[in-house]
Order: C-alpha cells, then sequence, then structure tokens
C-alpha cells in the first residue's frame, strides 16, 4: 500500500473499531435492561453498529489487499492493534452511565456521519448514509431517558451526574486530529472532527441545562485510543469478544 492508502486503511480501521467495540459493550445490556423492551432496544442498536462495523473493515480488508477478512480484523488482532476512541471501550457501569455516553456519542455521530456523507470516497459516503439514519433514531431513544433519568428520583438523578462527571475526561477525545487524519480531511475524504466541537458542546450543555444538570468543562482529557493505547479495560472486553474464533478459528461472522 502506498501512504494514501494506508492512511485510508488506518482511518476505516480505526472507525471500525469504534463501531464493532461500542456494540459488544451494549450487548452486555442483552438480558439484563432494566426491562423486556428496553433490552431488546440496546439488543437492535449493538446490532446497527454491528453492522457499522462489518461494512467499514470489509472495505479495509479491500484496501489492505493481504486476503484478511472482517472477521480477522475484528477477531484476529490483540489490544495495542485495535484503535477505537477511549469512550467506545468504558465498561457499561449502570444503566445511567450506558445512556449518558450514548446520548454524547449519538450527538457526535449524527454530525459526524452527515458530513462523511461529502466524502469523495463514495464507499465511505454510501456508509455514512446508512449509519447516520441509524444514529438518528438512537438519539431519539437516548434523549428522553437522560431527562426521564434526571427528573426522576433522587437516586436517578445522582446516578445521570455521576456519570457526566465520569465521562467528562473521555469526550475530548472525539475532537482529536492526528496529522494522518487531517492529511484524508484535505483530500475531501475524511471529517475534520476538530471543527464538530463546538457543534457538540453547544447542543449538550442546551439539553442538560433543560434539566438543571452541569457538565463542566474538562481540563484533562485522556487520549491514546487511534494510537492504541487502551484503559484497562479493553484487553478483558477483547478476551470475551474474540473467544469463540481463537478456540474455533474460521468461523464467519
Amino acid at each position: 500500500m502506498n501512504v494514501e492508502q494506508q492512511n485510508l486503511f488506518r482511518f476505516l480501521v480505526g472507525l471500525g473499531d469504534d463501531a464493532v467495540v461500542l456494540s459488544h459493550r451494549l450487548s452486555e445490556w442483552c438480558s439484563n435492561g432494566p426491562y423486556l423492551e428496553e433490552d431488546i432496544a440496546l439488543s437492535n442498536i449493538a446490532l446497527d453498529y454491528i453492522g457499522r462495523a462489518r461494512m467499514f473493515y470489509q472495505y479495509a480488508a479491500e484496501i489492505e489487499g493481504k486476503g484478511r477478512t472482517e472477521d480477522d480484523i475484528a477477531y484476529l488482532r490483540d489490544e495495542r492493534q485495535f484503535t477505537n476512541l477511549l469512550i467506545h471501550e468504558l465498561p457499561i457501569n449502570d444503566f445511567a452511565f450506558t445512556m449518558v455516553r450514548q446520548f454524547f456519542v449519538d450527538v457526535y455521530y449524527c454530525e459526524y456521519l452527515k458530513q462523511l456523507c461529502e466524502s469523495k470516497d463514495e464507499r465511505i459516503a454510501a456508509i455514512a448514509a446508512k449509519a447516520v439514519k441509524e444514529s438518528r433514531y438512537h438519539l431519539k431513544r437516548s434523549e428522553p431517558w437522560i431527562r426521564q433519568l434526571s427528573e426522576g428520583t433522587e437516586e436517578s438523578r445522582r446516578r445521570i451526574q455521576a456519570a457526566l462527571v465520569e465521562l467528562e475526561n473521555f469526550v475530548g477525545e472525539l475532537f482529536i486530529m492526528s496529522d494522518w487524519e487531517k492529511e484524508l480531511v484535505e483530500a475531501g475524504i475524511a471529517v475534520d472532527r476538530e471543527k464538530l466541537q463546538a457543534g457538540w458542546d453547544q447542543y449538550i450543555q442546551k439539553f442538560l441545562a433543560e434539566s438543571d444538570l452541569e457538565f463542566p468543562d474538562s481540563q484533562l482529557q485522556i487520549r491514546g485510543g487511534r494510537d492504541g493505547i487502551h484503559t484497562e479495560h479493553l484487553g478483558h472486553m477483547l478476551s470475551d469478544m474474540q473467544y469463540v474464533q481463537r478456540v474455533y478459528p474460521g468461523l464467519e461472522w
């Protein structure tokens, strides 16, 4: 691969990793949701992310041209080879934490994918066009939960506020760009994520203020995901996610 292909491959795998890791986290609510309908809903959202990951991985495998499949990329890489942004890999914690995390990424993806639909790479634009419809639906689900939990009992509000505090140091990485990704932006392929932050902040702060919630700007932004530097949680998660493929090689999605 030339440099442009290497950057494109890295870009596609990163987006695939974001999706597959968050999908697995959401799938952990299967049979553990607060009630049956929400259990099913979270499982369906997890499936949306699995579909998104497959499309990015399939394209990445074609660009790489080494005969690897989407399954190889998803299930036969180690922790340091994953390049997902860190917010996706954090454990599900309690239901309030899961919904705050989902709300944050839903707002992000609704704008990010909308702009990615304008990519000069037609394959990427087509994937984004499908995925943004899903993210708009996801946001319609996560917003009411934030309002309901914040305006419910003292306990549900406490848990929402605790989730906001726990996540404040991880959201900044959503908007940090590396040099190689900036080159893809200049080529009209990727989205300048730095320019999304002001709109994201405004949307989040306005929505939370309606429920009298505070989300302070963090002075510490934990980063490293795109470079393969992760929290202690990802390795444990991968040991579960990759178990079947490692034990029974050659299985297909």
